[in-house]
This record gives structure tokens, C-alpha cells and sequence, in this order.
């Protein structure tokens, strides 16, 4: 493998000797094991809502090459909650249209995002360690304002015990072992999740015999900032298929589809990946640039889960609870749902305003969320390697007719794309008391909308949030011990009024701290609200 260390760049929580090393087994609220972009986003979440968060990583700062680089809107949205999202949209390559094409020919494009009235872009590349050094960034300023979260670097979790009412865990230091105890832990150790392997448990799903080449390479070129990807390329030795786009600091991602029977020593030698490359860059350019292999890695499709992502006092989050294939970008797009669906449940019940049976609806909701992302991604997969001669056959009749009608595009699959996941009849949901618009039904996440010269995705600051527009609604509200954000709209963008009121006069939403719609209703009525929240707390 070759491969850049981003920490030349910049560098994690170092190591420092844990005062926890040289006392009794000390008390955690909440233990998070693994200190990649899942495991730092619950931190911060956690700690700006003032619950105590520690973070064990046995690393002390961010490893080799660029890993997860696609991350969507809904990321991005995410993250400026947690005030990290702009210097990520602004480091990051931002881009809404992808290409398709079937060997020489391009059959058609497309675009994420053609409307207008949206923060943030409908994706934007950016390189994995670049994207956990903003978190930790948040992390630290964070922590200058008060937040009770920290950040220890080289320190292994060795064992853990589960009990009724908290988790003890053995940790491994450069200066000793010790131990601590968690009310909670949650674990974000990655795919091969040593907590995992620990409890004895392990994944479901499929493996698909395939395997793919990633050549992260630095180059200057002409390209533009687009998705594209080749069903049966022109270029030699790519496979049946091959993706390129673009990253920071001119460094380009292109996959190579190798097949199954591979020899990986063999691929990895940068002699091969470099004719790969090479093939590739002079059909497209008619010449092949000066360019440095920055990372390269061999990658086998999967789509797995666990069968439950709660187990008692413990919590598995990200890849450390399912796993996907590349394409579509689901995998930390994925896991950043799960963080922002399980930090403020667990907030909740730590500060006494929910019963602890909340938590087991983040099993079920991020579950449903796996599963539609392994649904999707099984699906790109089976399209875009047909396993027999007929299969390949009717794929390639689709790519035909996409070529010419606009009605097949649909049915080619490049990798389905990161959406936000909706939770549609799970039980948390409340009302649709509204003849309002499909896209922000009860379970749909918040779409964004220009108001007051803004945003609105910028008043929902990770509070239950009235959203009242054109109608009225208490200036103040508050629910057994429970503040109530209140954001008036009296005069809508026709933005907002599209995605929020359709043919709708009015409308008062409830929204969830994740930002998940909860109801709606033409008018507001607290009994209704109030009602509303006892069962998006799991009261009812």
C-alpha cells in the first residue's frame, strides 16, 4: 500500500497521562471507544448539550490515507449544528452533478440539488482526516466554552464487563493499564470493532465477490468537479467499472473494479496501479499528466449489520454496527445519522426528561436506516457487476435505453447516493394533521429553506423546536421541565412555503432535537404539542 499519514499535516489528541491511571475506577457518563468522525461527532453533541463525554482512541491522531471522502447534505447539515460544517464546506471540492457513461458514451447526467434555497451543496469531497480535524476543532473550542468532553489519545480498551446499571472497562496506556466505569459506552471502534469481538457478537448480511482498487492520486488536471463513473470503461484493465472525482489539494479518487480471483499483492504493486492509471488519464486527456500516488487500498464489497445495535449499557454506532460498499457514499453519511439520532436521546435520559426505553429507538431507527442503505447498496452492486451473461444482457439494454429516454434513468444504478433517512410509522411520530408537502411528512428530516435573510435549518439549534409559519404561536413554551425553541415565520420565502405548506395557509411543525419533523398541524394547540412530545419521548 502506499500511503500519505495526514497527521504531517496535523495531529489529534496527543497522548497524556490520564489522571484516571493512578486512582480507584472512576464514574463516566457517557464512554465513547474509537475517536474517528462518529465517536468525535457524538462527543461534541453530548458536550455542547452539557453531558459529559470521554473519548478512548488507540491512536493519538488521525492515521493513513484519505478513507471516507463523500459527504453529503445531510452531513453537512449536521455538522453546522454541531458549528463545524462551513470550514468543512469550505476546505471541501463542492459538487451536485454526476455523469454516466457506458464505455466511450456518455449517457446522461445529473443534478443532487437544482433548487435553490439550501446552505449547504448536495455533497462535497473531502478527505476523512480532514473531516475529523474540524470535529476535534469543534471539540476544542468547545471545551474553551465549558464543555465537559475529553479527548484521550493511546488508550486501547482491552476488555469491558457489562452489568445492569454501567459498564466497566480495562484500558491499555503507554504508561500502564487502568480501568473506569460508564453509565453508557458506545462504541465506534470501526468495521473490525474490538467491542464487537469482545461481546461476542458479530454481523449479518452479504459479501460480495468483488473487489475494487482505490488510487488516490495528486495531480493537476482539467477535469471538473464531477461524479463520474463508467459502466464497462474504455480504458484497459479497469473492469466492468471505474469512478473518478475530485478531492482537496489536488488529489483525485478513481476506483478500479478488479473482480473477484485477484492476486492483492500483485494489484498494490504501484507498477500496475500506475498502467491503470495511465490507461485511464490518456483516453480521457488523449496524455497522462505528471502525477503521486497518494493512497491506494483494495476494498471488498459488503453490506452487513449487526442484528441490534443496543446491548444493554452498550451502544454500537457507524461502522463498528454496519457496513456498506462505497457507492452511494452511505457509510459515514449513514454513521453521522446514527450519532445525531443516539447523542440527544441519551442527553435525555441522562438529565431525567425521558425514560430509559427511549434508547431502544435508536436501535430501531438506525436500524431501518441500515437497512435501507444495505437495500440500496446491495442493489448498486448486483447492477453494476451482473453475475451472469443474461444479467448483463438486460443492464446493458437499460444503459441503452437511459442513452436516449429519459424514463430508464432511473433504473441505472451507479451507486444510489446519500438521502436522508425518514421514519416513516415509527412510533415516535405524531400527527399529520396538515394537507402538507410529501418532503416534510412526520419521520422526514428538515429540508432547509431561505427565511429572514438566512436559513432555517440555522434557528434549529438541537432543541424540540415549534415552527410556526403564518399562523401564531407562544412567543415562550415549556413541557414538564422542557424548553421549547419557538421560531416564528410570519411571512414565508416561497421556498419555505413550497417545502413546508404546499397548498396550505398555515402550518405549526414540531421538530425533533435531530431535526426529524415530529408533526404537523394547521394550528397550533398545545394539549397537541404537548401530547406530541410525550410520545417523541416515549411516554405516551
Amino acid at each position: 500500500m502506499v500511503a500519505v499519514r495526514y497527521d504531517t499535516v496535523f495531529k489529534l489528541y496527543p497522548y497524556e497521562k490520564v489522571p484516571d491511571q493512578d486512582k480507584p475506577a472512576r464514574r463516566h457518563p457517557v464512554v465513547i471507544v474509537g475517536g474517528g468522525p462518529i465517536g468525535l461527532a457524538i462527543a461534541l453533541d453530548l458536550g455542547q448539550r452539557g453531558t459529559p463525554a470521554l473519548v478512548l482512541d488507540d491512536h493519538d491522531g488521525a492515521g493513513t490515507g484519505s478513507k471516507a471522502i463523500c459527504f453529503a447534505k445531510r452531513t453537512l447539515d449536521i455538522s453546522h449544528r454541531l458549528g463545524v460544517g462551513q470550514a468543512m464546506v469550505d476546505k471541501g471540492v463542492v459538487w451536485n452533478v454526476g455523469k454516466v457513461f457506458h464505455d466511450e458514451n456518455r449517457l446522461f447526467e445529473f443534478n443532487l440539488l437544482p433548487e435553490d434555497g439550501h446552505r449547504n451543496p448536495a455533497f462535497i469531497n473531502l478527505q476523512q482526516p480532514y473531516f475529523e480535524k474540524f470535529i476535534y476543532e469543534g471539540i476544542e473550542a468547545a471545551q474553551a466554552n465549558g464543555a465537559p468532553i475529553e479527548v484521550r489519545g493511546m488508550n486501547a480498551v482491552t476488555a469491558l464487563e457489562s452489568h445492569d446499571d454501567h459498564v466497566v472497562v480495562s484500558v491499555d496506556t503507554p504508561d500502564g493499564p487502568y480501568t473506569l466505569e460508564a453509565d453508557w459506552l458506545i462504541a465506534c471502534d470501526g468495521a473490525r470493532s474490538p467491542i464487537r469481538e469482545m461481546m461476542g457478537l458479530d454481523f449479518e448480511g452479504r459479501v460480495f465477490e468483488d473487489n475494487f482498487l482505490i488510487a488516490d492520486v495528486r495531480m493537476t488536471a482539467d477535469f471538473p468537479t464531477e461524479r463520474w463513473f463508467w459502466f464497462e470503461p474504455p480504458f484497459k484493465g479497469s473492469g466492468q467499472s471505474a469512478l473518478l472525482h475530485k478531492q482537496p489539494d489536488d488529489v483525485w479518487r478513481i476506483d478500479f473494479q478488479l473482480g473477484w480471483e485477484i492476486d492483492r499483492e500483485k494489484e498494490l504493486d504501484p507498477a500496475n496501479i500506475r498502467a491503470r492509471v495511465d490507461a485511464m488519464l490518456s483516453s480521457q486527456s488523449g496524455e497522462v499528466p505528471e502525477y503521486e500516488l497518494v493512497w491506494t487500498s483494495i476494498y471488498t464489497f459488503q453490506c452487513r449489520r449487526m442484528k441490534n445495535f443496543r446491548h444493554g449499557r452498550v451502544f454500537f454506532a457507524g461502522d463498528s454496527a454496519h457496513q456498506v460498499s462505497p457507492f452511494g457514499a452511505r457509510g459515514a453519511n449513514s454513521g453521522m445519522q446514527d450519532a445525531e439520532n443516539l447523542a440527544w436521546k441519551l442527553n435525555f435520559v441522562l438529565n431525567g426528561h425521558a425514560p430509559e426505553g427511549l434508547l431502544d429507538s435508536y436501535d430501531d431507527e438506525r436500524g431501518f436506516g441500515a437497512d435501507e442503505n444495505i437495500l440500496n447498496s446491495s442493489r448498486a452492486t448486483d447492477f453494476m457487476t451482473p453475475k451472469s451473461d443474461m444479467s448483463k444482457v438486460f443492464r446493458n439494454a437499460v444503459l441503452e435505453l437511459a442513452s436516449k429516454h429519459s424514463f430508464a434513468r432511473p433504473f441505472v444504478n451507479s451507486g444510489r447516493l446519500s438521502v436522508p433517512c425518514v421514519y416513516d410509522g415509527f412510533p415516535l411520530f405524531g400527527v399529520d394533521a396538515l394537507d402538507g408537502p410529501t418532503v416534510t411528512r412526520p419521520g422526514a428530516s428538515c429540508t432547509d429553506a431561505t427565511v429572514d435573510q438566512g436559513f432555517l435549518l440555522d434557528h434549529l439549534k438541537g432543541n424540540f423546536t415549534l415552527l410556526a409559519i403564518g399562523t401564531e404561536a407562544p412567543p415562550q413554551f415549556t413541557f414538564d421541565g422542557v424548553a421549547i425553541d419557538v421560531v416564528h415565520v410570519p411571512s414565508p420565502s416561497p421556498e419555505l412555503s413550497t417545502r413546508y405548506l404546499g397548498d396550505a395557509a398555515q402550518a405549526v411543525y414540531l421538530i425533533r432535537p435531530d431535526q426529524h419533523i415530529v408533526a404537523r398541524w394547521a394550528d397550533f394547540d398545545a394539549e397537541e404539542v404537548e401530547c406530541a412530545i410525550n410520545l417523541s419521548l416515549g411516554k405516551a
